[in-house]
């Protein structure tokens, strides 16, 4: 089950929400240049939400989710329990028509959930307005960041257009952020393999190849991760 964040939505305090273009060139600046300097895709999903209630304008409440067919929606990073509890109202039931435009278009927006075609549930938890962006899309999965608004009508094409601009930073930061943990998680694996194939050399008086062949084989043998198995060979010879 993915990982879930609580943050609060009362930092980022210097970016501006101004449509003006040195204004928002500047915000969408600073804010891409916090996004960069997150450490995992995690800490990327929770600053971008921090982020889109002090850029994107109008909004009071932001969240990332991860939406699939047939299936509840999984919140990753929000801004306040409410975002939580909006998301949560999908559990058990088909999606709203809302939703399941997002798997056709970029941006779906309700202006007004007390509305004869809005979401009374929604209007019911205060949110009266609605603003959701795609930052990643496959036949599986969708993963959106939506933006709400307790007046109706709260976000224009203005919001929309700024809106994209900045997922737009975020997909790519998200992306980097992976890339890293990727990296990084590779190195620690080729780093555990190392002292593992060492441990077997001294131990059964082999050489590199030999050691490493004899992980990989009880490592199919027994259906075993590669690196799980050479963290166990490193804890037993750790432990003698």
């Amino acid at each position: 089950m993915p990982k879930r964040f609580v943050v609060a939505a009362s930092e980022f305090s210097e970016l501006s929400r101004s449509d003006t273009g040195f204004e928002l060139a500047e915000g969408l600046t600073t804010a891409a240049q916090q996004l960069h300097e997150t450490s995992s895709p995690h800490a990327t999903l929770r600053t971008a939400v921090r982020l889109a209630v002090r850029i994107l304008p109008g909004v009071e409440y932001a969240g990332i989710s991860v939406i699939e067919p047939k299936s509840d929606r999984q919140t990753l990073a929000w801004t306040d329990e409410v975002v939580r509890s909006a998301d949560a109202l999908n559990a058990g039931r088909e999606h709203h028509p809302y939703w399941n435009r997002l798997w056709t278009a970029p941006v779906a927006r309700m202006e007004d959930s007390a509305a004869e075609d809005g979401d009374l549930a929604l209007s019911d938890l205060g949110l009266r307005s609605v603003l959701s962006l795609r930052l990643r899309a496959d036949r599986r999965r969708l993963t959106v960041l939506t933006a709400y608004a307790r007046e109706p009508r709260a976000f224009d094409e203005s919001a929309a257009r700024i809106g994209r601009l900045f997922t737009a930073h975020v997909g790519i930061a998200l992306d980097s952020a992976t890339l890293r943990e990727q990296l990084t998680e590779a190195m620690r694996t080729r780093d555990l393999i190392g002292q593992a194939t060492g441990i077997l050399m001294e131990r059964l008086d082999i050489d590199a190849s030999e050691a490493f062949d004899s992980l990989v084989r009880t490592s199919q043998r027994e259906n075993v991760k590669l690196r799980d198995l050479a963290r166990r060979v490193i804890d037993a010879g750790e432990g003698e």
